[in-house]
């Protein structure tokens, strides 16, 4: 039965995340090796960490599925299967070097590209966030959902301050109470859980920093799109994705009405 599964998948992340994140929070603030994979782009001796306990955990359990993790070398055998496991070891890494307790493990199902089982865990505060397809989000086990917040003007919004401010928008944007989070996963389930109306990035992200939220986000009522309006699709050979806008429906729809027709570089 698809819906068990997807259940016993949401529970056996749940279990992973808040292991190996214990990885995590025993290492925060003591200043863990770190180096660069490419420019701007950290990663230190704790994500490996991490990811290797999730690795344990995960596909130790389910050894039949995919694997797609920002830490591991990609396998194409992902593209062959139809349930793929999707993972963030440390979704945040800056903010993880900084001593933010705004980073989060995350990790998902994708079955057939769309996300059917989700977790996302922040080791500093406690928060887990959690949904199984057609049953829900929860925040630490409680019903959680999306904001009913309608008009931009006054809402609160998780967007890089130089994105809403930038020149180039035809219109520009009413008074909000503009923050940002940095982990984007963080960003998404705090407007899933109505401490924001909504979430906005217009800059290219991978499936993993996305997957997790967009389930939690929808089963809490509210929508996930690109900035054109575009379903996410997961699992894909190039694991990229444009853009990501979530909000509670009527905040999703004034949101794309600014974005829709923009061209990204």
């Amino acid at each position: 039965m698809p819906a068990a599964e997807n259940v016993a998948d949401r529970d056996l992340l749940v279990h992973a995340v808040r292991d190996a994140g214990a990885i995590a929070k025993a290492a925060f603030g003591t200043k863990p090796k770190t180096w660069e994979k490419s420019k701007g782009n950290p990663v230190t001796e704790t994500d490996l960490a991490v990811n290797v306990r999730l690795h344990e955990l995960l596909l130790g359990a389910r050894p039949g599925y995919g694997w797609l993790s920002e830490e591991s070398a990609d396998d194409p055998d992902r593209l062959t299967k139809a349930r793929v496991l999707v993972i963030d070891p440390i979704d945040g890494t800056l903010a993880f070097i900084k001593d933010k307790p705004e980073f989060t493990i995350c990790a998902a199902v994708s079955d057939n590209g769309r996300p059917v089982a989700a977790a996302i865990f922040n080791p500093i505060t406690d928060e887990m966030f959690a949904a199984a397809l057609g049953m829900g989000a929860t925040l630490n086990g409680k019903p959680i959902a999306v904001s009913t917040t309608a008009e931009l003007e006054g809402s609160r919004m998780l967007v890089a301050k130089d994105v809403i401010g930038h020149p180039a928008w035809p219109k520009s944007w009413p008074a909000m109470t503009v923050a940002n989070r940095s982990s984007i996963a963080y960003r998404m389930a705090l407007v899933a859980s109505a401490q924001f109306d909504s979430m906005m990035s217009l800059s290219s992200k991978h499936e993993w920093d996305i997957v997790a939220g967009d389930l939690i986000v929808r089963e809490a009522g509210g929508r996930v799109t690109s900035h054109t309006g575009a379903e996410l699709f997961y699992n894909q050979p190039v694991p990229h994705l444009r853009s990501v806008i979530c909000a509670g429906p009527a905040m999703h729809d004034a949101i794309l009405e600014r974005t829709r027709n923009i061209k990204l570089p």
